[in-house]
């Protein structure tokens, strides 16, 4: 930014400001003492035409085309106003529905579980073979899970991390990077807010409760964490509009595009794209997570 020079008459120097803005020059006015208003160009490759203007106008200030051209300055700058803040509010929403990525950083927690899911995909061969990773699976009888005498039998006899692992297992990469991408942004403000200890909790119940749901309604082979997903999903949402204080914040948008694909898995659509869809997990995940919600923000009331 260069001073061009200066104006004595303070009228003349805000008609000769604005008269250059109507041209498309970027200037401020400020005054100095015993010199009268200067007049600074912002951009370097403007100060020739400036200049010339300048010498022109003071040759004649009342010429009326400064008087005519500087009275439509405020017009253009209305009009430029409402485009900036048009522009803001266009970045405002964009950052708020993405909000999580950009402000909570990676936690731990969710990194642990991103980078087991990642290893757990690389050992069933990307979703092709899962005999390295049978033991990860709720259970490996294919038969009798209706039968609750007979169900989680495994489990029962001690291999109580089947409850939770089948969280881990991903069918397909695009399976893998949804989820994985849902889960970090989840994930992560929560640790930020609430700290590592109550994702852990919240993770571990949702995984457990969303799993031997799905087993009871369609047996042992599912698996992912959507069903988790969901779960933080519905908590971070419930929570957030009830306790804005707790800093947990979803864009509407983000919950009604979420919500839509929960009711699209529904239908036969997705079938020929992803398969088969362990809907229960969704449900139960959901269904965890806004009851968890609830109840936390009517404690922190």
């Amino acid at each position: 930014m260069r001073i061009i020079g200066h104006i004595q008459d303070e009228l003349q120097a805000r008609t000769f400001a604005d008269f250059l803005y109507v041209k498309g020059i970027q200037n401020q006015l400020e005054f100095q003492k015993g010199d009268g208003w200067a007049v600074w160009i912002s951009e370097e490759d403007q100060l020739s035409p400036a200049g010339q203007l300048l010498d022109q106008f003071r040759t004649n200030p009342k010429d009326p085309q400064y008087q005519k051209q500087a009275r439509n300055a405020g017009d253009l700058r209305a009009q430029e106003d409402k485009t900036q803040a048009q522009y803001r509010n266009k970045i405002r929403d964009r950052s708020q529905l993405f909000r999580p990525l950009t402000m909570y950083g990676f936690g731990p927690f969710t990194f642990a579980l991103i980078a087991g899911s990642s290893i757990v995909f690389l050992l069933s061969r990307m979703g092709t073979d899962f005999h390295p990773i049978h033991g990860l699976f709720i259970s490996e009888l294919m038969s009798g899970h209706r039968d609750w005498s007979s169900m989680l039998s495994e489990v029962r006899h001690g291999q109580v991390w089947r409850l939770f692992t089948p969280a881990l297992i991903h069918m397909s990469f695009a399976h893998l990077l949804l989820n994985m991408l849902w889960l970090r942004d989840l994930g992560s403000m929560i640790e930020a807010r609430l700290g590592s200890l109550e994702l852990v909790l919240q993770v571990t119940v949702i995984a457990v409760v969303s799993n031997v749901a799905q087993y009871y309604v369609s047996g042992p082979l599912f698996g992912g964490m959507s069903g988790v997903v969901y779960g933080l999903l519905g908590y971070v949402w419930v929570r957030g509009r009830l306790n804005p204080a707790s800093g947990l914040f979803l864009h509407t948008t983000t919950v009604m595009m979420m919500l839509a694909w929960f009711v699209l898995c529904y239908t036969p659509l997705l079938t020929p794209l992803v398969g088969h869809v362990a809907n229960t997990v969704h449900a139960a995940g959901l269904l965890v997570g806004m009851t968890w919600g609830f109840f936390s923000a009517l404690a922190h009331r």
